[in-house]
């Protein structure tokens, strides 16, 4: 189990009923970034993995 589990767990836990939208998450990601600026580089991989989740495989 890598450390980031619990906090996914929780996530899930806490708010797992809720829908919300992109644009909701994506502040929410500009929000903790303004706080915590050294998590800048994972938060926007994060969110380009997102972004291009369905995207087909170009081999």
């Amino acid at each position: 189990m890598y450390f980031t589990d619990r906090g996914i767990e929780e996530l899930v836990e806490r708010r797992g009923e809720e829908q919300v939208s992109l644009e909701w998450l994506g502040e929410r990601l500009r929000d903790f970034v303004d706080l915590n600026p050294e998590f800048e580089t994972p938060v926007e991989r994060f969110a380009t993995w997102l972004a291009r989740l369905d995207d087909e495989d170009e081999d």
